[in-house]
């Protein structure tokens, strides 16, 4: 029980679950869930007994019994003590104090990181204000490399993303085509298949890699279906580089994915004994989302945010290339309006580089939201402010298999050129070999009556 009073009105909160659910800021996710705080001096008055609760106290007050969830398990048993240590005498509110103090550096940050646990993390960003989350994140660089490097400060990356509702070859090429014009597809190219099908996606991976390999492209490509469907497609010899999978912040809502940390772990082998890569052997990607767990009532009375943030020790686990949050997919069910989603994406951003992830964010909304391209627009900017590892790059900011609302490969460009940041090394040299650079480093018009050769399919695709 936690309790304060202020004044003549005493405050009372009955558990972890109930305090940190109360000290979030307000989404429409967790007052459908029934643990948003009732009103905002609740809100206030919880956020007030967090700023006072030792660090060290949020490593016993378990949310879920040790015995029975597997990410629970994880996260204790790997928990680094040695890290903590320079913490451990710091409240929640001097922590945050800490992370925003002039001579905390990213260096310092990384030190503490493997001893920070998910409710630590998710805790002190209730205490924060956007700019707060913005600060802290944009001093953290975390670098991950398989085909080139991403993550460098100075640099943002692009997912590629060429959906297609039938997933037809030519198609799909047409939009890779058509991004790479653009500068995108240094994060990676990557294909959420319309089709389960695993011969759709060792198809879908031949293609990727020839178009690849014709334009000796430095970056990596990924077909993102189940991690049962990549396995097999390893096994039949497929040109597997990433190996994608979504993933939640509770075992009982992995189950609702059907995974659990064993096939994640043997996805993860398989991947690595293929040495695909040339500079690293980042080999994994994961997908997140507020709000996964609660739609797989899988969530056991803990907000949205925190569930988010128990998914990062997940991916945390693995070393991944890549990680992102699809922030407003799931829909106004769980972020209602532009002004949820935007803080939603700053939290994510956040706690990630926080626990030493290579972030990046799906800036993005269902058409039934409460929410528009304006919204995606402020998003966009404050998380290239934050120093984001990487964004998406979907034809016209629609993608036509998903049906949502995303950015564009214009959009990425404008990210860039206005808050001066450049593509991931390696890719960028190629973009100046190829011709698609002019003299002070921008994408440059086409001039499709002398296009380069990259315009040129190869002839296995045509």
């Amino acid at each position: 029980m936690y309790r304060i009073d202020l004044g003549a009105v005493r405050q009372t909160f009955a558990s972890l679950a109930v305090l940190l659910a109360a000290a979030s800021p307000a989404r429409s996710g967790d007052a459908l869930a029934g643990l948003a705080a009732r009103s905002n001096l609740e809100r206030v008055a919880a956020r007030m007994v967090l700023a006072d609760m030792p660090l060290a106290d949020l490593l016993t007050d378990a949310l879920f019994p040790y015995e029975t969830d597997e990410v629970t398990r994880l996260i204790l048993d790997g928990h680094d003590a040695a890290a903590f240590s320079a913490l451990s005498h710091l409240t929640v509110g001097e922590f945050r104090e800490w992370l925003l103090a002039d001579t905390t550096g990213g260096a310092s940050i990384a030190a503490v990181s493997p001893g920070l646990t998910p409710e630590m993390v998710a805790a002190v960003s209730k205490l924060m204000r956007n700019q707060d989350l913005i600060a802290v994140a944009r001093k953290i660089e975390v670098v991950t490399r398989f085909r080139n490097t991403l993550g460098l400060k100075g640099r943002l990356a692009v997912r590629l993303q060429p959906n297609h509702p039938a997933d037809d070859p030519l198609g799909i090429a047409a939009a890779v085509l058509d991004g790479l014009l653009m500068g995108c597809g240094d994060a990676v190219i990557g294909i959420n298949p319309a089709s389960d099908s695993v011969d759709a996606a060792c198809t879908l991976l031949h293609m990727l890699d020839q178009v690849r390999l014709a334009h000796a492209i430095p970056t990596q490509t990924c077909v993102l279906t189940h991690v049962t469907n990549t396995l097999a497609a390893i096994n039949r010899g497929a040109p597997v580089d990433l190996v994608f999978q979504s993933i939640a912040g509770s075992e009982a809502a992995n189950r609702s994915f059907g995974i659990d940390l064993a096939m994640l772990r043997e996805a993860h082998e398989a991947a690595l004994s293929l040495k695909r890569g040339t500079v690293g052997q980042n080999v994994m990607y994961f997908e997140t989302g507020q709000g996964s767990a609660l739609s797989a009532n899988a969530h056991h009375g803990v907000d949205q945010q925190t569930m988010e943030v128990r998914a990062y020790a997940v991916a945390r686990e693995f070393a991944p290339m890549l990680v992102n949050t699809v922030v407003g997919f799931i829909g106004p069910e769980y972020l209602y309006d532009g002004k949820q989603i935007i803080r939603a994406g700053l939290e994510d951003h956040f706690c990630a580089k926080l626990m030493g992830l290579p972030m990046g964010c799906d800036v993005c909304y269902t058409n039934h939201a409460e929410a528009d391209q304006d919204d995606m627009d402020t998003l966009l900017t404050l998380l290239g402010v934050a120093g984001v590892n990487f964004v998406m790059g979907v034809p016209g900011a629609d993608d036509v298999m998903l049906g949502y609302q995303s950015t564009s490969f214009h959009d990425a460009l404008y990210a860039r050129d206005t808050l001066g940041l450049r593509p991931a090394p390696e890719f960028e040299t190629w973009l100046g070999a190829v011709g698609l650079l002019d003299d002070a480093g921008r994408i440059r018009p086409v001039d499709f009556d002398r296009a380069p050769a990259l315009l040129a399919l190869p002839e296995a695709i045509r």
